[in-house]
């Protein structure tokens, strides 16, 4: 998990962190395109990624409630802050502001996992998007009884970002 000593805070307890990074691949079919996207997803974060179900049937593209159609990886710690640096990198170190929600967490995606810097193409597995979910947090954040101020807000969670990771907020 990223500390970063901040001056306007002083105190460690109220400095933001990432918490988790979660990254997910929905190829829409079971077989051997989600295991392709499997090995790729493992290849990236050094994690085993679980597998994720249909919640309901969509005749129109062929999915059946609880066909295996996605997969994906949580990281956490020195993990999650070394993967979202490369995956930052991909999209240009640039995050839109609409990616941001009211409590500091944000998301984006890779349309090709290729533009993760230091990714070779290997054509037996292709290649696949993913999105990126980041959620940005204190120390204690999963405490039950947390007073809303000691909630990231949006604005605190993209000073975060653009301090920390030299990011470019659109």
């Amino acid at each position: 998990m990223l500390n970063v000593a901040d001056s306007t805070h002083g105190n460690p307890m109220r400095t933001p962190r990432i918490i988790k990074v979660v990254v997910h691949s929905c190829v829409g079919e079971s077989g051997a395109s989600l295991e392709k996207a499997m090995k790729i997803l493992e290849e990236l974060t050094d994690a085993k990624p679980c597998i994720r179900k249909a919640k309901r049937t969509i005749k129109d593209f062929g999915i059946h409630r609880g066909e295996p159609i996605s997969c994906m990886v949580t990281l956490r710690g020195a993990k999650a802050v070394e993967f979202l640096k490369k995956a930052l990198a991909a999209v240009g170190n640039r995050v839109k502001a609409s990616s941001f929600d009211e409590y500091g967490n944000f998301s984006f995606g890779i349309k090709d996992h290729l533009d993760i810097p230091g990714t070779r193409y290997k054509p037996e597995l292709g290649t696949i998007g993913m999105d990126i979910c980041v959620h940005i947090g204190r120390p204690g954040y999963n405490v039950a009884n947390m007073g809303r101020k000691h909630r990231v807000t949006r604005e605190e969670s993209i000073n975060f970002i653009r301090e920390v990771f030299g990011v470019e907020i659109v």
